[in-house]
């Protein structure tokens, strides 16, 4: 199963790419970035069930506090 989601740009617009495929009992996580230090690089992360929920709680907090600190007031009309 592989990141999707018709909002968001397609992968070459962003910079990085996610995708998450079955993997035994767990999953394969792949995170490409395309240019780390002048070159490409894919993380690859294979990870069982309970490691990737873990994975997937930090990963939501993280982007939680980002986005916390992101907007820190309201919008100026």
């Amino acid at each position: 199963m592989s990141e999707s989601n018709a909002s968001q740009p397609p992968a070459d617009k962003r910079g990085w790419s996610l995708s998450a495929t079955p993997e035994g009992e767990g999953v394969r996580l792949e995170l490409g970035l395309p240019d780390l230090d002048g070159r490409p690089v894919t993380a690859i992360l294979s990870l069982e069930r309970a490691e990737a929920r873990a994975f997937a709680r930090a990963l939501l907090a993280a982007a939680g506090d980002a986005t916390e600190r992101t907007f820190v007031g309201p919008a100026e009309p």
